[in-house]
């Protein structure tokens, strides 16, 4: 995973809490795909949004 040094700032659906929640997150890319990786507000829950293609 390389870090692109983006932000992203949007919905993320958070399994555990089983709910979309507002979140920021920093923006990776693998594989040619972005992809957000954040922290629920809630529960402290690793979140994970997919961009799409870069």
């Amino acid at each position: 995973m390389a870090e692109t040094g983006e932000t992203y700032k949007g919905e993320f659906y958070c399994v555990k809490c089983k709910e979309k929640r507002e979140a920021e997150g920093n923006v990776v890319e693998t594989n040619g795909r972005r992809m957000a990786k954040g922290k629920c507000p809630v529960c402290g829950t690793n979140l994970n949004r997919i961009l799409g293609k870069a």
